[in-house]
């Protein structure tokens, strides 16, 4: 009887070991390096340096991953861009992650700017990140902002969660994502909440 080869790790899988092999130990390392290693194999919906400036996503490297060298992530492939009109809902919705920081560490200011990218693509939020699980997204949410998270205390799915209190914040009552309905999960997302 011959034993099976072991599968070789995935791009994303191996661009995490690396990442991790020079993590610091922070809070958001291990989320950080999802999110960069499925935006390196061309997973998620993250736009250009993640939806981050140039040197905020240089900042993220420095703290999380420091020696990291950046030309290890495809340098040259195009990843889009956030439209021009969309930058203010972006906005809007990172001042609605930062109201609730937990102001426990720096890395909070790169995750609120990460998740407002995040909400403006057409999935589950967890996946437009390149987060694995939905339960890395309630982690991250949970951890940087405490607050925040547990005002969803009917597990509504978080992209929802969060353009629903942006609405609230606004006065408007009668709010749903823009960017869900090409999701194949529309009517889990929508239908009544339990």
């Amino acid at each position: 009887m011959h034993a099976m080869p072991k599968a070789q790790p995935s791009p994303r899988q191996q661009m995490h070991a690396r990442l991790m092999a020079r993590a610091q130990g922070h809070p958001n390392d291990e989320a950080f390096a999802h999110m960069v290693a499925s935006w390196a194999a061309g997973e998620g919906a993250l736009p250009a340096w993640l939806g981050l400036s140039p040197a905020r996503f240089r900042e993220l490297f420095f703290r999380h991953f420091p020696g990291f060298a950046l030309d290890e992530i495809s340098a040259t492939r195009r990843h889009r861009q956030i439209p021009p009109e969309r930058l203010p809902e972006r906005q809007e919705l990172e001042a609605l992650l930062l109201r609730d920081r937990a102001r426990g560490d720096p890395s909070e200011v790169w995750a609120a700017g990460l998740l407002a990218a995040g909400c403006l693509a057409d999935d589950h939020l967890w996946q437009d990140l390149g987060l694995w699980s939905r339960a890395d997204l309630s982690q991250l949410l949970r951890h940087n902002f405490p607050a925040l998270a547990a005002r969803n205390v009917k597990d509504m799915k978080w992209k929802k969660f969060l353009y629903k209190q942006l609405c609230e914040t606004e006065g408007i009552y009668t709010c749903r994502a823009p960017s869900c309905e090409q999701c194949a999960d529309y009517g889990q997302c929508f239908g009544p909440e339990a």
